[in-house]
């Protein structure tokens, strides 16, 4: 039997601590090793062990609840020897990146598990898109690990004065969430990455042509992962990484790449939505109504403030479309949630009637 008390260094390297051993105990006891999946693929996973990285099968492990299988950052318990080697059970996640499977059945689909850091990779060769930079913030936020947005390839906006101001509206657009522009091809802004992603597992999320592969390779000092160029007429590129891998950074920490992510679609982010719309949560509660849609209601806060230039419209118009989509994805699967937004529904469609017939002249008593 391996104590896990005796686990050589080789599994600190990769995020292993005194509360992992405690949870694995049981494992231990029963003579399984633990170790961190570094890839998974059609059933097969990745594992570093203590003995080196080994091939395990999760068929042990593969329940019909896709949140529930095992992803790339999972601790498992893996069996010792045999051909093929089980994966036994995995411990429980500390934090869970999950967003809405690119489907159309009901499911989520888990991309990450015990995730610290989640790198939001924004290229600057194209045009911001800050709607999309709210979505992967909410969905950060709701993970549990702590968003950060790099805007990659600097090298391509010289102009400090430009610079600054792209920053300060993706800021401005994702309140508490830390900021850096960053060029791989002349290292600005990588040490301070690189400091960051040190301080335990950071997972790099984005669109394809987003640059995640080149920050990747630069943050691990070597071309671990392919590149291919970027289209010039709209900065996106092909799936250079098809799937997700957890590596060990020269400097410390761990790094898991994803692939590029056309869809994002909200996964029960409630309060990931909360906290990027923390302004507009804040407002509305002085509201005069507690239902306040935000819309045309007398004394509504939020209204009051877009009219005062206090708040975008563009943000509201953003907070709207999260919300409804939550709600949405939601009440799939919670059939009191359904008749609630169902009923709610009713009403402002009936209000919204009466004023129609308010403001054509025709309201009887």
């Amino acid at each position: 039997m391996t104590s896990t008390s005796a686990t050589p260094s080789v599994l600190s390297t990769y995020g292993w601590d005194h509360a992992w051993a405690e949870a694995f105990a049981p494992y231990d006891a029963q003579g399984l090793l633990p170790g961190r999946v570094v890839r998974v693929d059609r059933g097969q996973c990745d594992v570093v062990t203590a003995d080196g990285t080994v091939r395990a099968d999760t068929a042990f492990v593969t329940p019909h609840d896709p949140l529930k299988v095992v992803c790339t950052g999972d601790w498992v318990a893996v069996e010792p020897a045999g051909n093929p080697r089980y994966v036994r059970a995995y411990l429980p996640r500390r934090t869970a990146f999950v967003r809405s499977a690119s489907s159309k059945r009901s499911e989520g689909q888990i991309l990450a598990a015990n995730v610290d850091q989640a790198v939001i990779a924004v290229s600057l060769a194209v045009e911001l898109d800050l709607g999309r930079i709210e979505r992967f913030a909410a969905l950060a936020w709701e993970s549990g690990a702590q968003p950060l947005v790099v805007l990659t390839k600097a090298d391509l906006v010289p102009d400090p004065v430009t610079r600054a101001h792209l920053v300060q509206d993706v800021e401005t657009s994702a309140p508490g969430v830390p900021v850096f522009t960053v060029s791989a091809r002349d290292g600005d802004g990588l040490d301070v990455l690189a400091a960051v992603a040190s301080g335990g597992t950071t997972v790099l999320l984005g669109q394809s042509g987003a640059g995640k592969s080149t920050l990747a390779n630069a943050l691990l000092g070597e071309d671990v992962m392919a590149v291919q160029a970027a289209r010039d007429v709209d900065g996106k590129g092909r799936h250079t990484t098809t799937t997700r891998n957890l590596l060990a950074l020269p400097g410390g920490g761990v790094l898991i790449d994803t692939p590029g992510l056309r869809g994002v679609g909200l996964w029960d982010a409630g309060g990931g939505v909360g906290q990027v719309f923390s302004e507009i949560e804040a407002l509305a509660e002085g509201c005069r109504f507690h239902d306040c849609a935000h819309e045309s209601e007398p004394g509504c806060a939020v209204q009051q403030a877009i009219d005062d230039g206090d708040l975008p419209q563009r943000r509201l118009d953003s907070y709207r479309k999260l919300v409804r989509e939550n709600q949405r994805i939601v009440a799939q699967s919670d059939a009191r949630l359904r008749a609630e937004i169902r009923k709610d529904w009713k009403r402002k469609g009936a209000e919204a009637r009466a004023a129609m017939e308010v403001k054509r002249g025709g309201y009887r008593r």
